[in-house]
Formats: structure tokens, sequence, C-alpha cells
């Protein structure tokens, strides 16, 4: 049983020592890209949903017109 204990600890530790490796290998963006990348990202996320809710009331307009 202790073997067993052993071994997962030191599975434990090669994972978190890995996952701290993959870490410092990301680059992360700097303040300007971020804000462009964000302000990108919040900009077609608003046209979509404007997108979206207009072709929800033609389409339901459309159902309501044939219906009555």
């Amino acid at each position: 049983m202790s073997e067993k204990s052993s071994k997962e600890k030191a599975q434990k530790k090669s994972w978190f020592k890995g996952l701290k490796a993959e870490f410092k290998k990301i680059i992360w963006p700097d303040k300007k890209s971020l804000a462009k990348e964000t302000t990108a990202v919040v900009t077609v996320s608003v046209f979509l949903a404007v997108l979206i809710s207009v072709i929800d009331v033609i389409v339901k307009y459309g159902i309501d017109l044939l219906v009555k």
C-alpha cells in the first residue's frame, strides 16, 4: 500500500512540474493588444446579438403573418 501511495505522490509532483513548465511557455499579451482584442470580441458579440435579434423578429413576424 505504501508503494502505491508514494507512486501517486510522485505522479502528482510530476504533473505539477509539467503544469508549471507549460505555464512558463505562455506568452501573455500586453495591455494594448489585450484592449484591442477585448474590444474586437465585445464588438463582434454585440453585432451578432443584434443580427440574431433582427432575424428573430423577422421570423416571428413571418410566422404570425402565416398563422393569422
